[in-house]
């Protein structure tokens, strides 16, 4: 989860596509143009321990969309939230589907 919120944050989108499953992930990953990231919380973990092969992680994501890339406009934030589905494949952990709240 740390991973791909941190991908997300520095733009590596390919990493976001290569941890989601290739049952439920687009084509395409692509960037949401004015958005930034700006903070990761997780609320909650189940399963994803050593010996599981599914885990569930609530998190909360602050963005802001909008304003200027030094920092002068501020434009909009909000907060994502979010409890995704993980599951293990050939050893690593993929992200497989997300209920926003």
């Amino acid at each position: 989860m740390r991973s791909r919120y941190a991908a997300y944050a520095l733009g590596r989108l390919d990493h976001v596509f290569r941890t989601w499953h290739p049952r439920t992930r687009p084509d395409e990953v692509e960037p949401t143009p004015g958005l930034t990231w700006h903070g990761l919380r997780v609320l909650r973990v189940e399963g994803g321990a050593v010996d599981d092969d599914a885990g569930v992680v609530e998190f909360e994501a602050r963005y802001r969309v909008g304003g200027s890339a030094g920092g002068g406009g501020r434009g909009r934030g909000g907060v994502l939230r979010e409890v995704s589905r993980f599951e293990r494949r050939a050893g690593r952990w993929v992200y497989v589907d997300g209920v926003v709240d």
